[in-house]
């Protein structure tokens, strides 16, 4: 298997495929019954196994947050298993009330990401979005945010559902060096059409972390990601979660395969009525 290409933000080197943990969590976007089967599923040691693969494969970039219970062990364990440290892109959700009080509690949440280990810090779009002011086209205080993570010596950037928040920081000349941006062919959890979105990311002045590339399990790994690296920059990042070692192998295969313009070597999905289209050769 080829080493995976890999990007900078700001100078810092990571894997252009990103490990997902939206998977590991429990946060499905399908139903609280499948929510429960994912938590019920993903222990820390389970965890481990999946980010294991990615990592020894070259893909060693996670994006999440390491104060969620049990991800900070399950990436050392990873870490242990592989040989190799991973570089964590932390999506921490921060107090953004304004009182002092708030603004203690902010600093000691990206405190705590520093201590962590996270290299670069994004506030999650529920942090990001409360503060897009479309009137002003600007990302109000957002500023005091960034300067709290370079004091915590990490890269800032912005996670976001709204795509004009990626247009007003680069308006603004806000001092983030990275984006989160939903983008998938179905458009899925997308405010605006899917070619409003690309054009966005093709004009933003830094890179952008492309989430839900499989529109949360809705497109086929092949489809979702063959559009995403398709149509990303060089420099853009996809960031997938899965829930087993296997899953994770399928991931990096058929994006390597995408990227490298050849067939991928994956195992298909088999069933009774697919027996008439199965080569005789195969």
């Amino acid at each position: 298997m080829s080493a995976f290409p890999r990007t900078d933000i700001e100078g810092l080197s990571v894997s252009r495929l990103i490990i997902g943990t939206n998977w590991f969590f429990g946060w499905s976007h399908t139903s609280a019954a499948k929510n429960k089967q994912i938590k019920a599923t993903m222990t820390t040691d389970r965890i481990a196994e999946v980010i294991e693969v990615f990592v020894r494969a070259g893909v060693d970039t996670l994006i999440g947050s390491l104060q969620h219970p049990g991800m900070k062990e399950a990436v050392s364990e990873a870490e242990s298993r592989a040989g190799k440290a991973i570089t964590v892109i932390s999506t921490p959700s921060l107090n953004v009330g304004g009182r002092p009080e708030d603004l203690d509690e902010a600093r000691h949440t990206i405190e705590r990401e520093a201590e962590l280990g996270a290299a670069v810090c994004m506030p999650h779009s529920d942090t990001t979005d409360k503060l897009v002011d479309k009137r002003l086209r600007k990302i109000k205080g957002m500023d005091r945010y960034c300067r709290m993570i370079r004091d915590c010596g990490m890269i800032p950037g912005l996670s976001t559902h709204m795509p004009e928040a990626i247009i007003y920081a680069d308006e603004s000349g806000l001092d983030v060096a990275t984006y989160i941006s939903i983008y998938n062919a179905a458009g899925f959890l997308m405010s605006i059409e899917v070619d409003w979105v690309h054009r966005l990311i093709w004009n933003a002045k830094h890179p952008v972390i492309a989430i839900k590339p499989l529109a949360s399990g809705r497109l086929l790994p092949l489809v979702g990601l063959a559009f995403a690296w398709a149509t990303l920059r060089e420099q853009d990042m996809v960031a997938v979660g899965t829930m087993t070692p296997d899953e994770a192998k399928e991931v990096i295969e058929i994006s390597l395969s995408v990227l490298e313009g050849r067939r991928g070597n994956v195992e298909l999905q088999e069933t009774r009525s697919k027996a008439s289209v199965v080569s005789k050769d195969e």
